[in-house]
């Protein structure tokens, strides 16, 4: 597990929360997301998650970092698992894809669209 995706209606009152208050350090941001350092694990702040069709502020999101989505999206995909987005560009480097496990919650594979070769 690398990351943990907090859904937040308010990202500067968030951002000011986990990093003033609870003293995390802000490790990068882009466009409604804020990164923060959790020791091990990434929090991420998400708008977009805290304000996505059907889902509230309050949601997470555990997100699993994969060598290459696409290879991990067709493993996934084989093996039965409905994605609710396909891959998809996230940042320059990285790609996403998105599904929920059996009691509904988000869990989503993250990386570079493919592995490098030599990595499996």
């Amino acid at each position: 597990m690398a990351y943990v995706m907090l859904g937040v209606s308010e990202l500067n009152r968030s951002l000011y929360f986990y990093r003033d208050v609870l003293g995390l350090a802000v490790t990068s941001e882009i466009a409604g997301f804020v990164f923060l350092d959790g020791r091990g694990v990434t929090l991420c702040l998400s708008e977009s998650l805290g304000r996505g069709a059907g889902v509230l502020a309050g949601a997470v999101e555990v997100v699993f970092e994969v060598s290459g989505v696409q290879e991990a999206f067709d493993g996934l995909r084989g093996r039965g698992v409905s994605f609710l987005r396909d891959p998809h560009r996230v940042t320059d480097e990285r790609w996403a894809a998105s599904f929920r496990d059996p009691d509904g919650h988000i869990l989503s594979i993250f990386g570079p669209e493919r592995a490098s070769p030599g990595v499996h």
